[in-house]
């Protein structure tokens, strides 16, 4: 079987397969080698690690996988690949396909089974209208994962990222720091995919933390109030928080809690830093004894 992740190779076994690309699962196939190397450098896979990879596709990314780790499992949503990944992984003996929704799995019935339990690695070219709620299924779920090596729309990569005061900071880029350390190993422009995205793509990195940099008492409460933080993003965080249905501190008591910060009243959620969310989630839970 030829290596695809190049144009010729790629459009040859989808028109054997006679394959259409299906809107509602975000298909876009790396064609690019040099793009597909920068994610295994990112990942820094080895024989040792068992891979998760989200979306294999026709099999492009799992090819490199499958010649750089112990063993790959691939989840495909799409029923009509599975014959395509069949032909393009027959060399391969250390992969298992699974056909399913990745966010209808139990992943960590899944890791037992393949894995032991053990840590695996996650990489994936995710479906860019499903991203944040893969990732953080993986985050919230507290799914086994060492690191997650994923392909994201540029602005969702900023996003993660991003530090208290900028544009892109936000509910993301908390949850995203409060359980792993991102960076950015590739921009990724539109001609690297077949078909092109409208928006240019980038390879983030998350590492996830042995435990989280900061001490919180509730972890419920915390996602709770930055939540509420962002939902009005021009309000100030006391309005934010008293117009949370989820919520039910009194306006006081709020207040309270941003002058043992020593933080202005008029503050917006978007100034504050994952340590003082966590310090003003730490205040507040301490009201509701």
């Amino acid at each position: 079987m030829a290596v695809l992740g190049n144009p010729k190779n790629t459009i040859e076994i989808l028109q054997k397969y006679q394959f259409n690309f299906q809107k509602k699962f975000g298909q876009n196939f790396l064609i690019d080698n040099h793009v597909l190397n920068k994610i295994m450098k990112a990942s820094d896979m080895t024989k040792e690690d068992v891979v998760l990879e989200i979306g294999p596709g026709i099999g492009t990314l799992t090819q490199y996988l499958a010649e750089a780790a112990k063993k790959v499992i691939a989840v495909e949503i799409d029923g009509s690949l599975l014959p395509v990944l069949e032909e393009t992984l027959q060399n391969y003996d250390n992969v298992k396909v699974i056909h399913g929704d990745i966010l209808q799995m139990n992943l960590n019935k899944l890791i037992e089974e393949e894995n032991a339990g053990r840590p695996v690695k996650v990489v994936a070219n995710l479906p860019y209208y499903i991203t944040t709620p893969i990732i953080m299924s993986l985050l919230e779920g507290h799914i086994p994962v060492k690191s997650a090596t994923v392909m994201v729309q540029k602005e969702v990569a900023e996003r993660m990222r991003a530090k208290p005061g900028t544009k892109d900071y936000g509910a993301l880029s908390l949850a995203i720091q409060y359980y792993t350390e991102p960076y950015i190993a590739a921009n990724v422009p539109p001609n690297c995919f077949l078909p092109r995205p409208r928006v240019g793509s980038a390879v983030i990195c998350l590492r996830l933390h042995e435990n989280p940099p900061v001490s919180v008492e509730n972890e419920d409460l915390l996602f709770k109030i930055i939540r509420a933080s962002f939902n009005q993003r021009r309000k100030t965080l006391i309005n934010g928080l008293c117009n949370a249905a989820n919520l039910t501190f009194t306006r006081e008591q709020i207040r309270e809690a941003l002058r043992e910060l020593s933080l202005p009243e008029e503050v917006r959620g978007e100034r504050l830093s994952l340590e003082q969310f966590s310090q003003f989630s730490n205040i507040l839970s301490n009201k509701l004894l």
